[in-house]
């Protein structure tokens, strides 16, 4: 009796650790992790930059989790999707702080490609039907996350 309740302690520990933060992709640590601010500064002038950054999960695809916008200092949101699409986030994280390492990279999404990720996020046809011109912005290839 006293090694089941230790191996059903040993479990929930693990259990509440593991919901306290979670890994996808490449396991990767917080230290160096730079705010999304610091990242838009970093990239001033340049067409990429490889970098570990920390911010809040604004949305995320609703169809498999294979992308998340995470909200920048001026109200916009920045695209992060994942390397090779070898990992996909919880549909769930709306509103948490990650940490994610990568390349950011200033890219021009086409209309097909935004109206694509519109689908994923779940919009209406008419949201949908509304985007028309392609959008120039800061996104990021991560090749691993780690959800708080």
């Amino acid at each position: 009796m006293k090694k089941v309740a230790i191996i059903f302690a040993i479990v929930l520990g693990i259990q509440i650790s593991t919901k306290a933060q979670s890994n996808f992709g490449e396991k990767i640590s917080e230290k160096g992790a730079i705010s999304t601010t610091d990242l838009a500064k970093k990239m001033d002038g340049k067409e990429q930059v490889k970098a570990k950054v920390t911010g809040v999960v604004e949305s995320v695809c609703k169809v498999k989790g294979c992308w998340m916008k995470v909200k920048l200092e001026d109200g916009s949101s920045m695209r992060v999707t994942f390397k090779d699409y070898g990992f996909f986030v919880p549909k769930d994280i709306d509103g948490k702080t990650v940490v994610f390492e990568g390349l950011a990279q200033v890219k021009t999404t086409s209309v097909g490609q935004l109206k694509h990720y519109a689908q994923d996020a779940g919009k209406t046809q008419e949201e949908i039907e509304k985007i028309t011109e392609p959008e120039k912005a800061i996104t990021f290839v991560a090749n691993g996350v780690i959800v708080k």
